[in-house]
């Protein structure tokens, strides 16, 4: 019986609410957005069209490369008698990285020297003999043969010392030094890693579709892991002759200036090309509402010193950033509704509730001159 009479009143109770919701529902329906008073405007939060820049936008992966890289070898078999350089250092071109012993080499060069001098002036001698003919020109003949004989024994020894002095081939920054003083180095061992960093070499590759819309000169914006914040700009310097007939894709070379060297090789990079770079009208995807085929957004409008929306159809182009580009539909200045959107309709009094400061002064202006 108790629980006869519980459900009993759960049930009453709803009845009540139901036709309580059902009433209001009614009574707001029929006083329409005509009725409201300035009181009961619906809060809004608006911005002003603006042209924005839109671009068709290509991505890929990429790796940093040295503009110059070299993997510096001995030539020789010695020991290293002296290093010229540390990990990290920039060298110039022509400037010592390392010398290996060279007494041997140096005491032949002295000894090839002064026989090519004595030869020389072996020559001086028969030379003026032949011309009192006194010495035969055979013996001149003979003389001559011997003094370049002597004197490209000198080049030679010269050439072997020169091999036991390692320098720098270009201007670039060393890498980590594994070699010691002392140590006994063979050729093909590895002296030095060299890097010209000046300038960074971005390889990435595009799908062969691409081929008709990048070229070289075109704009290139990289970004990096170590770096996130920033945006390195770069030009497409070179594209393959070739397409991977395995991926079907196409190598492309940007080069990106490196003067501060915080880019180092073997960097991942996101690249992104831009183009049909354009200036366009541009709504935030917060304001756009569709309704099967149809799109639109709300833009306030003022009249006798009220402010309503009106529903707008616009034709969007491509999507940005958190805006939508418009193609039509929308006018300079216009005030588009951002924030409450979908509690809207076609001619309902709204009250403007940006400040100054989150919706620029052209917002700002119009709801001053809304509130007033």
């Amino acid at each position: 019986m108790k629980r006869a009479a519980f459900l009993i009143v759960v049930a009453c109770v709803f009845v009540l609410m139901a036709g309580a919701v059902l009433t209001r529902g009614l009574l707001t329906g029929s006083a329409g957005p005509e009725a409201m008073s300035p009181g009961r405007a619906m809060p809004v939060a608006v911005t002003a069209a603006e042209p924005r820049e839109f671009a068709e936008v290509v991505e890929a992966l990429g790796t940093a490369n040295a503009n110059e890289s070299v993997v510096v070898t001995a030539t020789v078999s010695d020991r290293i008698s002296r290093i010229a350089f540390e990990s990290g250092d920039q060298m110039r071109a022509g400037s010592i990285l390392v010398e290996l012993a060279d007494a041997e080499a140096a005491a032949d060069l002295t000894e090839a020297r002064a026989a090519l001098r004595e030869a020389n002036r072996e020559l001086e001698r028969t030379r003026e003999l032949a011309e009192r003919g006194i010495a035969s020109r055979a013996r001149l003949d003979e003389l001559t043969s011997s003094t370049e004989r002597a004197r490209a024994r000198v080049t030679a020894l010269e050439a072997r010392v020169a091999e036991r002095i390692i320098r720098a081939p270009f201007d670039g920054v060393v890498g980590l030094r594994n070699v010691s003083l002392g140590q006994l180095v063979r050729p093909g061992d590895v002296v030095a890693q060299l890097d010209d960093v000046s300038i960074i070499k971005l390889d990435f590759t595009l799908p062969e579709r691409f081929l008709s819309v990048i070229e070289a000169g075109m704009e290139v914006h990289a970004r990096t892991a170590a770096f996130s914040s920033e945006v390195f700009a770069g030009r497409i310097e070179h594209i393959s002759s070739r397409v991977d007939p395995v991926v079907r894709t196409v190598t492309v070379r940007a080069s990106i200036d490196n003067a501060d060297n915080r880019l180092r090789p073997g960097m991942l990079m996101t690249v992104q090309l831009r183009r049909d770079v354009r200036e366009r009208l541009a709504a935030p995807e917060t304001a756009i509402t569709r309704t099967g085929d149809r799109v639109t957004l709300f833009v306030v409008q003022e009249a006798d010193g009220r402010a309503s929306v009106a529903q707008r159809t616009v034709q969007l182009g491509q999507r940005q950033a958190g805006y939508f580009e418009i193609l039509d539909g929308l006018e300079p200045g216009d005030l588009v509704v951002v924030h409450g959107v979908h509690r809207l309709r076609d001619g309902m009094p709204v009250r403007i509730q940006n400040g100054p400061e989150a919706a620029g002064p052209r917002v700002a202006a119009a709801a001053r001159s809304v509130a007033s």
